[in-house]
C-alpha cells in the first residue's frame, strides 16, 4: 500500500469495532480515604472509584475492608457532617472532599440507657 493510504487506514485499524479501541477515552475517577473511625490507630484505607459510582457501593466495599457491617455504618466529614449515601461519588467528592471516616453503628449517635 501507498503511505497515504497506510496513514488514512491506520486509525481505522486501532478502532475496528471487533477490538477493543486504543483510543477511548477513560472515565474520570475519585479517591477518597476512608478511615476507619473506631479504632485507636485509625487505619484508613484509599479507594478509586467512577465519578457516578453509587457512594452507596463505597461504603459497602470500604466496611467490607474493615471488616464491620456496612448496613450498621455511617460515612462522616472529618467535621462530623453525615453523609447521604444514596448519591454518587462524584458528588460526594465535590461536595465533602476526599478525607471521610466510617463509623459502625454502635458508635454512631444514639442515647444510652445509663441514667
Amino acid at each position: 500500500l501507498k503511505p497515504f493510504l497506510l496513514k488514512t487506514l491506520l486509525p481505522l485499524a486501532v478502532c475496528w469495532p471487533a477490538l477493543p479501541c486504543t483510543m477511548a477515552a477513560a472515565k474520570p475517577k475519585v479517591s477518597f480515604k476512608i478511615t476507619l473511625a473506631s479504632e485507636k490507630g485509625q487505619p484508613f484505607k484509599v479507594i478509586t472509584v467512577p465519578e457516578e459510582a453509587p457512594f452507596l457501593a463505597c461504603l459497602k466495599f470500604a466496611a467490607e475492608e474493615f471488616k464491620v457491617s456496612a448496613a450498621t455504618s455511617a460515612v462522616i466529614t472529618n467535621e462530623g457532617v453525615g453523609i447521604n449515601p444514596n448519591q454518587t461519588a462524584g458528588q460526594v467528592f465535590l461536595k465533602h472532599g476526599a478525607d471521610l471516616k466510617l463509623i459502625p453503628r454502635d458508635r454512631v449517635g444514639g442515647a444510652t440507657s445509663d441514667c
